[in-house]
C-alpha cells in the first residue's frame, strides 16, 4: 500500500515548509511517476503536493520544490536543488548546484549551475581544468530569459539578487557578482555585501570572471563586455558592444571599446567617419 510521508525543509528565509510525498508505482533506481504531472522524481526529493511536474521532467535525488511550482516538460531537475514556492520553469531547462527563490520564471532552455569555462597550464606545460564546486544562488521574483546560460562559481557562488530581469542568450560566467534589482522596491542586502545591478534591459551580455562591483540600476545593452576586478556605480548605462576594462567611477551613459562617457564616445566615432 501506498504510504505519505511528511518531510520538514528549512528554506533560504529561514521559514521551515513542510513538503509532502505521495509515492506512486516505482519506476526503478529509486525513481517514481510523480502524481501532479506525471513528470519522474527520485523518492529522497522533497515535493509539495502542489507542485506541478509536467510529463517528461525529472526531479533527482535531495532535491526540493516548493509550493505551486510548475515545472515543464524535458526540464531536469539536478541532485540537492532547491526551488521556493509559485517559481515557474519552462521547457528543457537544465539545473544544477543552484538555489532558486520565489516567484522566478526561468525560460524554456535556460542552463544553470554547470561548470564555467576556466582553464590553466601548470608547469609542465598541461592544460588543467581549474575547480568548479560553488554554487549558483538566485534571488526572489527573478525573470531570466530562454537559452540564458549561468556557471556555478569557481572561487565564490554566482548570485543573482531579487527583482533581476535577464534577457534572452545572455551568458554569465561564474564567480561574478551579486545582480539585485531594486525597482523601487526594499530590497535585502545582497549576500557578500554585493552591490546590485537591474538587468531589464540586458542582452547578449559576457561577464568575464572577478566582476565584483556593480551598482543600482545599471542597464547593459547587447555583447557589452566587462572585464574582470572592475567596479561600476549605480545608475551607469553601456551602449551596446562596448568593453569596460577599467571602474567606472561617475553615474551617465558610456560607449566604445575602451567605454567612455558616451559624448567622448560620439566625437570619436565622428572624427573616425570623417577620416575614412
Amino acid at each position: 500500500m501506498a504510504t505519505r510521508r511528511v518531510l520538514v525543509f528549512a528554506s533560504r528565509s529561514a521559514f521551515a515548509r513542510r513538503f509532502s510525498l505521495v509515492p506512486a508505482s516505482d519506476s526503478g533506481c529509486g525513481f517514481q511517476k510523480w502524481q501532479n504531472g506525471g513528470g519522474i522524481f527520485h523518492e529522497s526529493a522533497s515535493i509539495d503536493s502542489t507542485a506541478v511536474v509536467e510529463v517528461g521532467a525529472v526531479v533527482h535525488s535531495e532535491s526540493v520544490i516548493g509550493a505551486n511550482v510548475h515545472i515543464g516538460s524535458g526540464t531536469v531537475v539536478g541532485p540537492s536543488v532547491s526551488i521556493a514556492h509559485s517559481t515557474i520553469i519552462g521547457f528543457n531547462v537544465a539545473l544544477s548546484n543552484c538555489c532558486i527563490g520565489d516567484i522566478c520564471v526561468i525560460h524554456s532552455g535556460v542552463c544553470i549551475g554547470q561548470d564555467g569555462f576556466g582553464f590553466y597550464v601548470d608547469g609542465d606545460g598541461n592544460m588543467i581544468k581549474k575547480p568548479q564546486k560553488l554554487n549558483v544562488v538566485i534571488g526572489n521574483q527573478v525573470e531570466i530569459g530562454a537559452n540564458t546560460c549561468i556557471d556555478r562559481g569557481s572561487w565564490r557562488d554566482t548570485v543573482i539578487g531579487d527583482n533581476s530581469k535577464i534577457d534572452n542568450l545572455v551568458q554569465l560566467l561564474g564567480g561574478i557578482v551579486c545582480f539585485v534589482g531594486k525597482l523601487g522596491l526594499q530590497v535585502q542586502q545582497p549576500l557578500n555585501s554585493c552591490s546590485i545591478f537591474w538587468a531589464s534591459q540586458v542582452y547578449n551580455i559576457v561577464y568575464l570572471i572577478g566582476v565584483f562591483s556593480i551598482g543600482d540600476y545599471v542597464t547593459m545593452g547587447g555583447r557589452v563586455a566587462v572585464r574582470d576586478h572592475v567596479s561600476i556605480v549605480s545608475k551607469v548605462r553601456l551602449a551596446a558592444t562596448s568593453c569596460v576594462t577599467k571602474d567606472i567611477k561617475e553615474p551617465g551613459d558610456y560607449g566604445g571599446f575602451p567605454a567612455v562617457p558616451v559624448h567622448k564616445w560620439r566625437r570619436q566615432v565622428a572624427r573616425s567617419s570623417r577620416h575614412r
